[in-house]
């Protein structure tokens, strides 16, 4: 998978959010976006899935363009902001119904990943009853589970404890030698100097490195 971004910019009620964007991306790395709350890190997120489109420019996932070409990418794994789980289902009934869509991912799958992130599959708590941590590591497994080609994630490791940030950490280094591309936006200067293969640096909107 092959992602470029041309002259992109997005405003929203007059404000502009993201400006003049321009950048490649390619499968078997890890790209990372570094900055400040506000700096745009979630709105580029936001238009690489297709939630929003460019008010100018272009965003070509192999060759096709988003918004026009294509609604949103074939294959994409995301954990932006908060997800919306349905607070009175278990994690596991959560994640079930989520694979249900697509039917790509067995029940096993999706218990072996949160056995393996410290989740009790069997466990009938509700969601809305979850610490954040608990609910990070579900937001994360959603975004997995699938195998995606492109993942996107937005402060991944918030709300973990070290061991659980070491196997999620894990997990994506697999997805990475699996040839996904991954993007990952932190504010994290050691999280993303670890994982990460090229930083970008964000600003108001504008890379600056």
């Amino acid at each position: 998978m092959k992602i470029k971004i041309e002259k992109v910019s997005k405003s929203i009620r007059n404000s502009e959010v993201l400006s003049d964007i321009s950048l490649e991306f390619e499968s078997g790395n890890i790209y990372g976006l570094r900055g400040k709350n506000g700096a745009g890190k979630t709105m580029l997120l936001r238009m690489l899935c297709g939630l929003i489109f460019p008010s100018s420019g272009s965003v070509l996932i192999d060759k096709m363009e988003l918004g026009k070409d294509i609604s949103f990418p074939e294959s994409v794994g995301v954990l932006i902001e908060n997800p919306g789980f349905i607070g009175n289902y278990s994690g596991f009934k959560n994640l079930s119904s989520l694979a249900s869509i697509k039917n790509v991912v067995s029940h096993e799958s999706i218990m072996e990943l949160m056995t393996y992130l410290d989740l009790d599959p069997h466990d009938k708590k509700k969601m809305k009853h979850y610490s954040l941590g608990m609910k990070q590591k579900i937001g994360i497994i959603s975004a997995l589970m699938e195998m995606p080609q492109l993942i996107l994630l937005d402060e991944p490791l918030n709300g973990l404890d070290e061991e659980s940030s070491k196997k999620v950490l894990n997990l994506l280094s697999e997805r990475k030698k699996a040839d996904a591309l991954i993007v990952i936006a932190s504010h994290d200067k050691e999280e993303l100097d670890f994982l990460a293969d090229e930083i970008i640096e964000m600003r108001d909107g504008k890379i600056i490195f």
